[in-house]
């Protein structure tokens, strides 16, 4: 190999990247040795990518289709080199993987570290920068490497001391592939060792189906004899790993480490996954390997919309493509794991993944294993499941809305916040909420809420709490889209406390006649005064109506039973939707002293103050805001002033 310096550039990383580089290299690893995990991580991961661009060239191969992974040492050099013949990269994309850390995401992965190595170190793994471990270990890294399908001039050599730019520059390299060396600092010498080298191999990476290979050095006795001149002293390669895909092993010859380590290399994240489902289907219409791994944190990459998502598919054990879409609905894209069938053709593209017949039935089927992993999950570790909820609960509530087949069993595991609860911690379910129903109540009621103190305090609540009538509380963005698409549970339907007339004969232990008998007495005893505030908020409210739910507060606003609430209205104009204003209800409340004495303002001023300010207080009490914040100090301090 051979530098063309006429092509040499020396270019800078930015300002985040040169921060990030310095907590890597200073402050993120404690177990140096995660660096060779993930320098081989990304070596097999480069094979795969050679084999899978191969089915439709397989000229790439140059002729060398045994893929393996070198690892040597020089003590005196103090180097440590990983090689593979795998698919190599262009001088485009070194600078594009090596020379801008974690894409787009470099920014919002300083944002996310808080200063505890364990947890800033999970998300090196999470955004993409597993590389740069190396130099936890080493003060210079330097990388060559050629495109498979290039000619030998078009290699790349690149190199960087982590303080903040590298050099890249054109180079003759023989063979496709990618070698990157280490020059380690004095404080890593222990990782120049044989035997140090081999046991980290095979305790991360012994699950990965290509060779990792190590030179095997002469025996003494073959290096001291010197009668025989025919005894061969030069090293040859060992095999170090056992190079078997994991997957295909029997689930009882593989331990939880193993299981976990796999995982750790399949989804570059540095934490054990929370919990693992392996299957194995043969005979009847479908042939298949499943691993299924649930994260114990959410990847950053689930927040980044343009992100794929996927299961790596493999077809005859020979990987195809990672990140396939089509084995698991939108709502499951927080899984990772591997699908191994032998029911697809080794020449499968996306386009042909879109209309094989045999993909239905694997969705269907992945579908099944993940959401019965998950209630398994929920019925035997309650503690768990609770981390697994805090963690992609809001990913779950999307499912109702996309799987109608599995909805029932998407609904078991959904869990939200209850009013019998102190807590904005979501663990109620459904099926308790249900058990829990007094005889006469039908529905499920909910309220959804900016936030869970809101929603616990708000006056809808009231008249629930008088009677002891659990109300969840629901406070996640997604809920406004969840509970349109999920109206029904076990053949009770899900109601808005804010939504249209309550039902007070499932709510209150007063007989309808009595019930009846008040409305009217309330309808005749505050009709003038529903036509007078009618008036002066016509521009507001459509109506004005004796409320039946309110205990404490003079008013509250109400929508229609199928009219969009103000949280998805504030939300849609968030992100910039155009929302057509619909009026509200505002019902008064006949018992609070506020209202008793405004039925008795003649005073046609004084009366417009209180309707406004009265409908003001009820939209700050839903959490919305007011269309003239200063109008409503004045009007409050006027009405303050002719009191004292």
């Amino acid at each position: 190999m051979s530098v063309n310096n006429t092509n040499t550039e020396t270019l800078h990383f930015q300002t985040e990247v040169k921060q990030l580089l310095h907590l890597v290299t200073h402050s993120l690893y404690s177990n140096k040795e995660i660096f060779l995990r993930e320098l081989i991580s990304n070596a097999a991961d480069a094979a795969d990518k050679l084999r899978f661009s191969a089915l439709a060239n397989d000229a790439l191969y140059e002729g060398q289709e045994d893929l393996k992974i070198w690892i040597t040492f020089d003590k005196a050099a103090r180097t440590i080199s990983i090689k593979d013949n795998g698919i190599g990269m262009s001088r485009e994309e070194v600078i594009a993987n090596l020379g801008t850390i974690a894409k787009s995401g470099t920014s919002e992965f300083l944002s996310q570290l808080t200063g505890d190595q364990q947890k800033d170190a999970r998300l090196i793994g999470q955004f993409g920068v597993g590389f740069y471990s190396a130099f936890v270990v080493a003060d210079k890294v330097t990388v060559h490497t050629r495109l498979a399908g290039c000619t030998a001039d078009l290699g790349v050599y690149w190199e960087s001391t982590g303080t903040g730019e590298y050099t890249i520059a054109n180079e003759n390299i023989a063979n496709r592939g990618t070698e990157v060396v280490l020059h380690l600092k004095e404080s890593a010498e222990e990782f120049l060792d044989d035997w140090r080298l081999r046991s980290i191999i095979t305790k991360y990476s012994d699950h990965l189906n290509m060779p990792i290979l190590m030179l095997k050095l002469p025996d003494a006795d073959e290096k001291t004899d010197n009668n025989s001149s025919n005894v061969d002293t030069e090293p040859t390669w060992q095999q170090i790993n056992r190079a078997t895909a994991l997957w295909v092993m029997a689930k009882n010859d593989i331990s939880d480490t193993q299981y976990c380590e796999f995982y750790k290399h399949l989804a570059h994240d540095f934490q054990d996954p929370l919990v693992w489902s392996h299957n194995r289907v043969e005979g009847g219409n479908l042939d298949y390997i499943s691993l299924l791994y649930i994260p114990q944190h959410a990847p950053m990459e689930l927040l980044q919309r343009d992100k794929h998502y996927g299961l790596k598919l493999y077809v005859q054990r020979v990987f195809i493509m990672d990140q396939v879409e089509q084995f698991l609905p939108a709502y499951l894209r927080f899984v990772r794991g591997v699908v191994d069938t032998n029911d697809l053709p080794l020449n499968v593209s996306r386009e042909l993944l879109q209309e094989h017949a045999i993909i239905t039935k694997l969705r269907a089927a992945l579908v099944k294993r993940t959401l019965d992993m998950l209630n398994d999950l929920a019925h035997n570790d309650a503690d768990k499941y609770l981390k697994f909820w805090q963690q992609f609960g809001n990913f779950l509530k999307e499912g109702p809305g996309e799987d109608f087949n599995n909805r029932e069993l998407i609904a078991s595991l959904l869990r939200f916040a209850s009013s019998s609860v102190n807590s904005s911690e979501q663990t109620t379910a459904l099926a308790d909420y249900v058990k829990r129903m007094p005889s006469q109540q039908k529905k499920i009621y909910y309220i959804v809420a900016d936030s869970f103190s809101a929603g616990k305090a708000s006056p809808h609540m009231e008249i629930f709490a008088k009677n002891n009538i659990e109300v969840l509380i629901l406070h996640d963005r997604i809920d406004e889209w969840f509970v349109a698409h999920f109206t029904v549970y076990q053949d009770k339907p899900l109601q808005s406390i804010t939504k249209g007339e309550l039902a007070l004969e499932e709510i209150t232990t007063t007989s309808n006649e009595e019930l009846k008998a008040e409305a009217e007495k309330n309808k005749d005893e505050f009709a003038g005064l529903i036509q007078r505030l009618q008036s002066v908020l016509a521009d507001e409210v459509k109506e004005i109506r004796i409320s039946q739910r309110l205990i404490a507060s003079p008013a509250c606003l109400v929508r229609e039973q199928h009219e969009m609430s103000p949280q998805l209205q504030r939300l849609l104009q968030s992100v910039g939707q155009e929302v057509t204003a619909v009026k509200p209800i505002l019902e008064i409340n006949p018992v609070h002293k506020l209202i008793e004495q405004l039925n008795s303002v003649n005073d046609t001023t004084e009366l417009h103050d209180w309707a406004k300010l009265i409908y003001d207080q009820a939209v700050l009490a839903e959490g919305g805001q007011l269309k003239d914040p200063a109008a409503f100090v004045n009007r409050m301090n006027n009405l303050w002033l002719n009191m004292l």
